[in-house]
C-alpha cells in the first residue's frame, strides 16, 4: 500500500517554476495556470488514468492557446515545465498526441465514426484505445480529452463540416454514447472550447495590434536616446514672447 502524500497544487507550482524560471508572459498566465491545475488534479484522482486521446487534448490546447506567446523560444520550456510538474515528459504528451492523430491520417469522417463500432471485440491503435476507455468500469473523463477528441474530428473533415452546431452536437453525442462517457458534459466542452478559440483568435489580432504600438514605442525611445548620445537636438519649435516683438509699443 502506497502511503506516499498525495502531492499538492502548491507542489506541482514549485516543480513546475523549478523548470522554467522565466516569468510568463502577463497575457498567458491564466492560460499556463488553468493547464498546470487541471493536469495535476487529474494526475492524483484515483480514477483517471491517462490516455492518448487525453495527450492530444493537452497538447492540441497548449499549442493553440499558445500562439504568439513570446519570446517564442520560451514556449517549449514552459511546456517541459508543465509535464514535468506531474512527473512526466513532453516527449511522452507529443509523442503519443502525434501517433493517435496520425492513427486518423487519410481518413473520412465516415471512417472515423468506424473506428467506434464494435469497440466489444477491441483492437489495435485508435479503436484499441477506445475500446479500453468504453470498457474502463469508472472512466474519468475530463475537459482534455473532449478536446482531444474533437482534435480528432477536426483532423478528417473540413472547415464547413463543423460550423453547423446541430450537426457537431448530434455527432459528439453518436461518439459519445459509444464510449459511455456523459455527452452532456462532453458537447458542452466541445462548445466551450470552439468559442473559446474564436474569441482568442479575435483576442490575437488586439495582441498583434498592442505589440506593434509597444514595439514602436521602444523603437522611437531607441533613436532618441541614440540622438542625444550624438548630440544631436531635435529644434523645438518657440513663440517669441510679446516683449520680443519688433513692434513693440513705446
Amino acid at each position: 500500500m502506497n502511503n506516499a502524500p498525495v502531492r499538492t497544487v502548491s507542489d506541482a507550482k514549485r516543480d513546475f517554476y523549478t523548470h522554467h524560471t522565466r516569468p510568463i508572459n502577463s497575457i498567458y498566465r491564466r492560460v499556463v495556470d488553468e493547464l498546470m491545475v487541471e493536469m495535476h488534479l487529474l494526475s492524483v484522482n484515483a480514477d483517471f488514468a491517462y490516455d492518448p486521446i487525453y495527450a492530444l487534448g493537452i497538447v492540441t490546447t497548449f499549442d493553440r492557446f499558445m500562439v504568439g506567446y513570446e519570446p517564442e523560444s520560451d514556449k517549449a520550456s514552459i511546456f517541459n515545465a508543465l509535464c514535468r510538474s506531474i512527473n512526466s515528459t513532453p516527449e511522452h504528451y507529443r509523442g503519443d498526441a502525434e501517433a493517435v492523430k496520425s492513427n486518423v491520417s487519410g481518413m473520412s469522417l465516415d471512417d472515423l465514426k468506424g473506428q467506434f463500432e464494435n469497440l466489444g471485440n477491441g483492437g489495435d491503435g485508435l479503436r484499441g484505445t477506445l475500446a479500453a476507455i468504453a470498457h474502463k468500469e469508472k472512466f474519468k473523463y475530463s475537459r482534455p480529452f473532449g478536446i482531444g477528441l474533437y482534435t480528432l474530428v477536426e483532423a478528417v473533415t473540413s472547415g464547413d463540416d463543423l460550423k453547423d452546431k446541430e450537426t457537431v452536437e448530434a455527432l459528439f453525442n453518436t461518439l459519445g454514447g459509444k464510449l459511455n462517457i456523459s455527452t452532456d458534459k462532453l458537447q458542452k466542452d466541445v462548445e466551450l472550447y470552439r468559442s473559446n478559440l474564436e474569441k482568442f483568435a479575435q483576442a490575437q489580432e488586439v495582441m498583434k495590434d498592442m505589440l506593434a504600438a509597444d514595439r514602436k514605442k521602444r523603437e522611437d525611445r531607441k533613436k532618441a536616446a541614440e540622438a542625444e548620445a550624438n548630440g544631436i537636438v531635435e529644434p523645438v519649435a518657440t513663440v517669441p514672447d510679446a516683449g520680443e516683438s519688433g513692434d513693440t509699443a513705446e
